[in-house]
């Protein structure tokens, strides 16, 4: 499932400098979605703008809406388990911005949902980590994308949430 990324390139780092600074997060965190749409159609289904310019492995998250029941589909950044094939977590960091993402509380709500990673589809079961996942998962997490510690500390008390997404057995 070629999640680790271990070695960025000078702009990946830089892209990643910038993505995390209070400004440029506050506008992602309301455009990003629909500009990887769009460079996911351009690349053919390949590549999201995200994984080109960041350098970070990304799934194509549908979940089903909390409230409204229809599908959601929303690029975000893979957190490989190195303990686990098969297994990975998304960060509801929402950019730093001050609330949770919506995909967090359809996670929540249904945790059912479909993932699509290099172009593999697979059925996922989603559940909040525990205490010994979350605290393993946020030092990938920070490893893979220091900006994750930026906007911790940038939403005080709130605490990020994760979420473990595991291959639904058939």
């Amino acid at each position: 499932m070629g999640l680790a990324k271990t070695h960025y390139s000078l702009l990946n780092i830089i892209i990643q400098r910038i993505s995390s600074t209070r400004f440029v997060s506050r506008f992602f965190a309301r455009n990003l979605y629909r500009i990887d749409e769009f460079y996911l159609k351009l690349s053919h289904g390949r590549k999201t703008l995200t994984q080109v310019l960041a350098g970070f492995s990304v799934v194509l998250l549908t979940t089903t809406g909390a409230r409204s029941g229809l599908p959601h589909t929303t690029p975000l950044a893979c957190i490989p388990d190195p303990h686990h094939a098969g297994q990975f977590a998304v960060i509801a960091s929402n950019l730093g911005q001050p609330h949770h993402p919506a995909w967090y509380y359809n996670l929540k709500a249904h945790p059912c949902a479909t993932g699509v990673i290099d172009r593999q589809v697979k059925t996922y079961i989603a559940h909040e980590a525990n205490d010994e996942e979350y605290a393993r998962f946020w030092q990938v997490a920070i490893e893979i994308y220091p900006g994750y510690q930026l906007y911790q500390e940038r939403l005080g008390k709130r605490r990020i949430p994760i979420m473990v997404l595991t291959v639904e057995e058939s």
